[in-house]
């Protein structure tokens, strides 16, 4: 069985890192995946995706991103369930990541008919 995803997207606020009580840094970060087509508006809409990053990958991505950022993610899908304070049972699916790549800031400006990916000019930085 293969569970790999790749995404490419912008980080929808600021990171907050957080430490479990074992002391390993933990970030929980949201994505903006911009589609490939516009809608009836003639706008482009987006996908937000759960991702959660460990150890220094957490503390690398919330040391040296922000709002805005393009980030790739390369990781896989899990699914988990918990029961909230009504007792009802709710599902996440979220990307666990294996590796992240920093790939941009927020850009200069943006026009409303390009999608934020086009920009911008991609640096790859290994993290």
């Amino acid at each position: 069985m293969i569970n790999q995803v790749t995404l490419v997207g912008r980080l929808t606020k600021d990171p907050e890192l957080r430490y479990t009580m074992e002391g390993r840094a933990v970030l929980n970060i949201m994505l903006a995946l911009n589609r490939h087509y516009k809608n009836a508006n003639g706008e482009y809409d987006a996908d937000f995706v759960l991702c959660t990053l460990w150890n220094k990958t957490a503390e690398n991505t919330a040391k040296y991103c922000s709002k805005g950022s393009v980030i790739g993610v390369i990781g896989k899908i899990q699914t988990r369930h918990y029961e909230d304070q009504d007792g009802k049972r709710v599902y996440v699916t979220e990307v666990m990541a294996d590796s992240v790549k920093f790939m941009g800031g927020k850009p200069a400006r943006e026009s409303p008919s390009k999608s934020p990916a086009e920009t911008l000019e991609f640096k790859e930085v290994n993290v």
